[in-house]
């Protein structure tokens, strides 16, 4: 059967995202046809269409997406046909209307979920709980405790705001406009630094009475993971969990001795969604707080998929807030 989809056939800007036409047969052993609805973007999309993330060509892109199981191959024991799924998933090849995929990382979707939201959650969800949940620092995380979140009105951060104040954390986020600056506020953050007016580590020195926060979530790079360095307190630990703006340089592991033995991580989703058992415990984790209205999912874009290009151009330019999708319909 046939399937629009959107690929590239070698790495460079938006312009190389094509519409075509695919084969789709049927799921093998451990795997499902999955028809979508609606399918999410993300940052790692660009990274992987601009060769940051390199990938054998052609590359159809796209990580995570909802929609309703058609099939299911040999062995798939937690899906079945009909079923309402969303997922998180490698190999990337979400952007399309049908594909037969690995089933380990889809999960059932709850009703009162719908797909749009399904979509747009999944993968910027899940990284919000393995960050806040399993990315701790050595002291640990206690209700009262400052932490520090870079993007803060991006889709990863503006959950992030919300399941960290459910979860007692007074959460400084940074981001690159007053606009930008009051939708963190909005959500859930304690503080938010315009850091295109405002140095952010100093800001944050202010806010803490000196004292620094124990985890700084940053998901720009290059631009400012020193900086965040500078807003640890000792025994802190910096989680450098994206580009942004290019890949962090080299370390010289005497920086984090001299700012008060400092720990430095580049945690990865799928590092966390390596078994069948701990996506599905992410998944319910997540579920849970968006089920129990703690955690909303803003949808702040919307893009037919044959406008596949303009949505990586305004994601690049940082014209986007919240969650963005694709529709199929």
């Amino acid at each position: 059967m046939k399937s629009r989809a959107i690929r590239i056939d070698r790495n460079g800007g938006p312009e190389e995202l094509k519409l075509v036409e695919v084969e789709v047969g049927e799921p093998g052993p451990g795997e499902i046809r999955i028809r979508h609805h609606a399918v999410g973007l993300n940052f790692i999309d660009t990274y992987q269409r601009s060769g940051l993330y390199p990938f054998a060509m052609p590359l159809q892109l796209g990580m995570e997406a909802a929609g309703v199981v058609e099939a299911v191959g040999e062995g798939v024991t937690h899906l079945k046909a009909g079923d309402r799924a969303a997922y998180a998933s490698q190999p990337p090849g979400a952007y399309c209307d049908l594909r037969v995929m690995p089933a380990r990382n889809v999960c059932k979707l709850p009703d009162a979920i719908s797909f749009e939201t399904g979509a747009a959650m999944m993968l910027k969800g899940l990284t919000a709980q393995y960050l806040l949940k399993k990315t701790l620092p050595a002291e640990g995380l206690q209700p009262g405790d400052h932490i520090l979140f870079h993007a803060a009105a991006g889709g990863v951060g503006l959950i992030a705001c919300q399941w960290a104040k459910a979860l007692g954390l007074k959460l400084i986020g940074t981001a690159g406009t007053d606009a930008k600056c009051q939708l963190a506020l909005d959500h859930g953050a304690a503080h938010c630094i315009n850091y295109t007016k405002d140095n952010f580590a100093q800001r944050v020195k202010e806010i803490t009475g000196g004292k620094g926060v124990k985890v700084a979530y940053d998901s720009v790079g290059k631009d400012t993971w020193e900086g965040s360095l500078d807003c640890l307190r000792p025994f802190g630990l910096l989680a450098v969990f994206g580009n942004g703006s290019g890949p962090v340089p080299p370390v010289n592991m005497g920086l984090l001795a001299s700012k008060g033995s400092l720990y430095m991580t580049r945690p990865t989703l799928f590092t966390h969604m390596a078994t069948r058992e701990s996506t599905q415990a992410m998944a319910d984790d997540l579920f849970a707080v968006v089920q129990n209205g703690a955690v909303k999912i803003p949808i702040d874009q919307r893009y037919a998929l044959a406008d596949v290009q303009q949505a990586h151009r305004d994601l690049e330019a940082r014209k986007t807030t919240g969650c963005t999708i694709l529709t199929l319909q």
